[in-house]
């Protein structure tokens, strides 16, 4: 401004003075008022677009930190921003995804039929779903987000790794601690059941073999959604309920024939994960269900393959012979059904976390009924 109001002044003195100095003034005087008045335009537009930048990214910032602590906790979306490191720690190996794993161990302890309520049988139960639960199942979760790192930068970029409230030496440690923790564990259980051949051991080794697969490269199961969630399935259904038979009983064919079975129910639940990370799935090239097929096959394809597998199930029951076992199971499948038309075939975006919360649990007492079968109770 103050240019301009010099080149007014130089302006109004060489009126005084002669004609053609006049133009000459007026001359040198326009463009450079002109060029500065069109920088100054465009200074102040993309000042602007800055402040505006800004504030969105400051109302992004708030919504992130404003979350819940809770979520933060159970290492779910909408999380509260932390910076307590155990906290992190903790919300890497995403709790919530334990009890899945957790129930397992307890419907194969159930199906063994040896299991007494001594202290010695429970304390051996706790112990083996703190091994399939916190340990592996929290080294899978860390070690999948650790490679999922890229893909959180864009779905959730608050979270832990690609945030950088958490080291890549820190998380690599973690990885470690709970691998090994958790093969100490089985192996463990193997001794203290008296087993000649350690079968909790390998059960917990091949468990860790195929999360390893499951998210790192140049394997990458999960790049294929048929195969990835294949893969969640065995591992989150399959191998916690052989875990827990192998620790009091011995695994036959039929157990795990019916437990391979039941894992393309959750294959179907593993699906349920995969709607929120459509666009990071999709700019990295991963070829999951709903990225595949669309939303809305997605979401039918998943529910149908929980439903379908537990409808089997309930034909097996009845062709040997547990007809109320068999009831019992289609009974709990009724509400399940009812949440996936509220839920998912609604918007599976929107309510995957509220689904997982309210059918999930007859899913696993589904489990359970048919370890009592059985197990002949």
């Amino acid at each position: 401004m103050a240019i301009i109001l010099n080149n007014k002044i130089s302006l109004t003195t060489s009126l005084d003075d002669k004609s053609d100095r006049l133009a000459q003034s007026t001359v040198v005087f326009r463009p450079v008022s002109i060029s500065l008045i069109r920088r100054r335009r465009k200074f102040i537009v993309r000042g602007g677009a800055s402040e505006t930048e800004a504030t969105k990214d400051k109302s992004v910032e708030s919504e992130k930190v404003s979350g819940s602590s809770i979520n933060q906790l159970l290492g779910i979306k909408g999380a509260a921003k932390e910076t307590n490191i155990w906290k992190v720690r903790l919300q890497l190996t995403k709790p919530v995804t334990w009890p899945p794993l957790v129930c397992g161990v307890a419907v194969g302890v159930a199906a063994s039929g040896n299991f007494q309520w001594s202290v010695e049988d429970v304390a051996k139960s706790i112990v083996c779903m703190i091994m399939s639960g916190p340990c592996l199942t929290g080294y899978c979760q860390t070690l999948n987000d650790w490679y999922d790192r890229d893909i959180d930068a864009i779905n959730e970029p608050y979270r832990p790794i690609p945030s950088g409230i958490i080291s890549k030496n820190q998380v690599i440690g973690q990885i470690w601690f709970l691998l090994i923790g958790g093969l100490g564990l089985a192996r463990l259980l193997d001794v203290w059941a008296g087993h000649d051949v350690p079968v909790v051991f390998y059960l917990a080794l091949v468990g860790s073999l195929v999360s390893y697969l499951y998210s790192a490269p140049p394997f990458k199961l999960k790049k294929n959604g048929w195969i990835g969630n294949s893969a969640m399935g065995v591992s989150y259904i399959s191998l916690p309920w052989w875990a827990g038979q192998a620790l009091f009983g011995t695994l036959k064919a039929d157990i795990i024939i019916l437990t391979l079975l039941y894992s393309l129910a959750g294959m179907g639940a593993a699906i349920v994960n995969d709607f929120k990370s459509i666009e990071g799935d999709t700019a990295l090239g991963l070829q999951s269900i709903p990225v595949a097929f669309g939303i809305d096959t997605a979401k039918w394809i998943c529910v149908g393959a929980i439903d379908v597998t537990q409808i089997t199930v309930v034909g097996y029951l009845l062709g040997a012979g547990k007809p109320y076992h068999a009831l019992a199971l289609l009974g709990l499948l009724v509400p399940q059904v009812l949440f996936q038309f509220l839920y998912i075939l609604k918007d599976p975006i929107k309510y995957d976390v509220l689904y997982q919360a309210s059918a999930q649990p007859f899913l696993v007492m589904g489990l359970l009924v048919t370890a009592l079968a059985v197990n002949g109770h």
